[in-house]
């Protein structure tokens, strides 16, 4: 049985799409850029304050694993291929994963 390790590299990144195809477009290319192994797709009703008014929109939730070191490229391709004005893109710090994600989540990433 293999045991969790520790790492404070490992991230999550959350990012809101204002649609499936901008979604997919995003994830596509970080996937091929390899500066995220894996995105999770969630369908989400958001309501927010935009401009100092009260806003809703449907949009598509991207829960994506990385590394921390490649937060900045990925800000930076989501900035050429998201319609939003104001996007954001949240890291979560991982403090544990199990040992055998861990190999496929480096073996797989950016080097």
């Amino acid at each position: 049985m293999n045991s969790p390790i520790t790492s404070t590299e490992f991230v999550e990144l959350i990012l809101s799409c204002g649609s499936w195809q901008e979604a997919q477009k995003i994830a596509d290319s970080l996937l091929q850029k390899k500066l995220v192994v894996c995105v999770e797709f969630i369908e989400v009703k958001s309501k927010y304050r935009w401009k100092s008014a009260m806003e809703g929109a449907s949009e598509v939730k991207l829960i994506m694993q990385t590394v921390s070191n490649l937060f900045d490229e990925v800000e930076s391709e989501v900035a050429k291929l998201h319609s939003y004005e104001t996007f954001v893109l949240h890291q979560i710090p991982i403090t544990r994963t199990s040992s055998d994600a861990a190999k496929w989540l480096k073996s797989e990433v950016k080097q």
